[in-house]
């Protein structure tokens, strides 16, 4: 595994403990995974079914770029505040279904 994709995987875990943590308040939980759901819809159609790991960490590399925009566009309350955690909690369940992945 490469570096940068050893540390994106890090980043990916520490945002997913973080969205975990922040979705216990049952005031934001809805709205979490409304934002989780939007990125996750986008990493799909730009993914697809079939991808490595590598794959992933390019696209994480983008990110910036469209995740505004599908959290924007999935009417997903307050996400200005937690675009990065939901970002990376959102990669982070994605690489599950990698062609590589390994726990």
């Amino acid at each position: 595994m490469t570096d940068d994709v050893e540390s994106a995987r890090i980043e990916w875990e520490e945002a997913y403990r973080g969205l975990a943590e922040a979705a216990l308040d049952p005031v934001r939980e809805e709205d979490l995974r409304i934002q989780l759901e939007a990125v996750t819809s986008e990493l799909r159609r730009r993914l697809g079914g079939s991808f490595t790991v590598q794959e992933l960490a390019n696209e994480y590399a983008r990110a910036d770029l469209w995740a505004r925009d599908a959290l924007a566009k999935g009417s997903a309350p307050g996400w200005p505040r937690t675009l990065t955690l939901v970002e990376g909690a959102a990669f982070h369940l994605y690489a599950r279904g990698a062609v590589d992945y390994v726990p």
